[in-house]
């Protein structure tokens, strides 16, 4: 704990925080050896930080820890990724240091390949951060930093799906968070874009556009168990609401579920249509539309609407 921690001389890391990027610059224009393998091991802990994080938003479904779980989950990822960049770490810093020397003793004066060797620092992060959270949709900043912003952005879509289906909107939006987890865990493309696959709907045989593989957990014989499947991948937000309609009126088993003009009678209509085959997934999207964080959501959107 103490290594890691000198690493960054008592600041925190961030890895969505490209600002900290400065002080690697201002490392790398000291133009000693010591500032250059300290810059180095600070841009392999943010790397390795961002990796981490695109890791954990890539897995499935909901974590089921909540914001205080998710805020701690986060603290020990920064420290793990610390801890791993310390000492020897995992080659990047090494690769770093030999680099930035190499162009220091180039013809070019000292202080202008520094400058260089900083930008690429910043050029290769912003990279790096782009593959982790930018969506394959242009225009749409994606993954949503909480449930307020998940609700803001969908939120247009949903009640124009809701009109077209006939259903309430706080459902639709209810179902999109659990199957997402408020939008923090959408399945992603080869490229680390977002499939904005928002309800989980499977790529048959029928489906002609893109599609991901992504572990999914499926109940049978009484339990949970995982496996991997083939999901529909879409362009935008857009998209993927407008298959989400077709989908549910082109099969008239949710004919039932369409017909309902509540929260809990769309969802139960979805269940006994077996939309999911967990046996809970009336009840929790029902309760995800009850929840606070919804309700708060769509108050605050009321709200700057009539203001």
């Amino acid at each position: 704990m103490n290594n890691s921690s000198s690493i960054l001389s008592g600041q925190q890391l961030n890895a969505l925080d490209l600002g900290q990027l400065q002080s690697l610059r201002n490392g790398v224009h000291a133009d000693e050896a010591g500032a250059i393998r300290k810059s180095a091991q600070q841009f392999e802990a943010l790397f390795t930080q961002m990796m981490l994080k695109s890791m954990r938003d890539a897995l499935p479904g909901d974590s089921g820890l909540g914001e205080q779980g998710d805020f701690y989950q986060g603290m020990y990822d920064q420290q793990l990724s610390l801890s791993l960049s310390s000492g020897k770490g995992m080659g990047l810093a090494d690769l770093l240091v030999q680099q930035l020397t190499q162009a220091k003793s180039a013809a070019a004066p000292a202080a202008a390949n520094a400058g260089a060797a900083a930008s690429q620092y910043q050029s290769v992060a912003a990279k790096a951060d782009v593959q982790a959270s930018a969506p394959s949709g242009a225009g749409e900043a994606w993954p949503p930093t909480d449930a307020q912003d998940f609700i803001d952005k969908i939120r247009p879509h949903a009640e124009r799906a809701a009109q077209a289906l006939g259903v309430p909107a706080r459902a639709i939006m209810a179902q999109a968070a659990l199957e997402t987890g408020w939008g923090k865990h959408v399945s992603r493309d080869s490229d680390g874009g977002s499939s904005f696959n928002l309800f989980g709907i499977k790529a048959n045989k029928s489906w002609s556009g893109d599609r991901v593989q992504t572990a999914t957990q499926e109940y049978s014989n009484g339990a949970f168990a995982a496996e991997r499947a083939s999901f529909r991948s879409y362009d935008s937000l857009g998209d993927a609401f407008d298959d989400y309609v077709s989908f549910l009126k082109d099969n008239p088993r949710y004919l039932n579920a369409l017909r309902a003009d509540s929260v809990q009678g769309f969802a139960q209509g979805l269940q006994k249509a077996g939309y999911a085959t967990d046996p809970g997934y009336a009840g929790k999207i029902v309760d995800v539309a009850n929840s606070s964080n919804m309700s708060a959501a769509l108050d605050s959107a009321r709200n700057r609407i009539s203001v």
